[in-house]
């Protein structure tokens, strides 16, 4: 178990075919799934294999240490505890990393969007009252038959209800998560003040404002990423169908 810039990296190595397939079947049975939680590698010509624990699969883990039940709990709890006690035996700052990647995980669904009441956040230096009434997310068909995730939010913002869309893709060679959002000009104060409750109920919900875009044609567009979909993954309304959406996604492009 290592940094590597930043990152944590968790491997076991071995030359033994039935030693790597034992630890991959410990993680199936823990209800983690190959190639999306972790990686397999057989050892080949007398080197080392390997199975590799991404950060998706400690996420996981630490979820089902928690949310999960009966055998895969336990198997799950008794894992990110051994992950732990490792990543202390490395030093601070790997200890430091894995605690925080399980305390994400073990986060997510741990919400209701209805517990985001009189949250109040700064944008563009004013202050925003937000109060979550519901929401929900969905899968979509984009252009050719590309798997969308819509995050459908109702909020009321400084008084004023609305409905809130942010529709996420995949992206680029590195299959990046990105969620765009189209500011309403129909809104109470026009466009502007529309990005501004919308940028606010983000920040309210995710702790990370978006990106806004002011385009040519007048249209303002807000962008969020990947981390703003781990602050999404807390709240139970949203969190399973985002890591369905995220497990689906991140698998097509494993396959091509």
């Amino acid at each position: 178990m290592w940094l590597a810039k930043g990152a944590l990296v968790i491997r076991y190595r071995s030359t033994s075919p039935e030693g790597i397939e034992r630890e991959a079947r410990r993680l199936r049975d823990m209800g983690l799934v190959e190639g999306v939680h972790f990686a397999v590698k057989m050892p080949e010509g007398g080197g080392a294999g390997y199975v590799s624990i991404l950060r998706e699969g400690l996420e996981r883990a630490a979820w089902l240490s928690v949310h999960g039940s009966g055998k895969q709990q336990r198997l799950a709890a008794e894992f990110v505890d051994y992950i732990l006690e490792r990543a202390r035996e490395e030093g601070e700052e790997v200890y430091e990393k894995a605690e925080e990647v399980v305390e994400e995980g073990r986060a997510v669904g741990s919400l209701s969007l209805a517990d985001v009441r009189g949250a109040e956040v700064f944008v563009g230096g004013r202050k925003h009252i937000v109060n979550v009434l519901g929401g929900g997310a969905e899968f979509g068909r984009g252009r050719g038959g590309r798997t969308l995730l819509r995050i459908k939010i109702t909020a009321d913002i400084d008084g004023v209800k609305g409905d809130y869309t942010m529709t996420y893709s995949r992206y680029g060679a590195d299959n990046a998560a990105v969620g765009y959002a189209y500011a309403s000009a129909d809104a109470p104060g026009g466009r502007e003040a529309d990005a501004e409750r919308f940028s606010a109920l983000i920040k309210a919900l995710t702790g990370r404002e978006p990106r806004v875009y002011r385009r040519g044609d007048g249209k303002i567009m807000m962008v969020c990423y990947e981390g703003h979909l781990e602050g999404f993954m807390r709240y139970a309304e949203l969190a399973e169908v985002i890591r369905r959406w995220l497990e689906e996604t991140g698998r097509r492009q494993g396959a091509g």
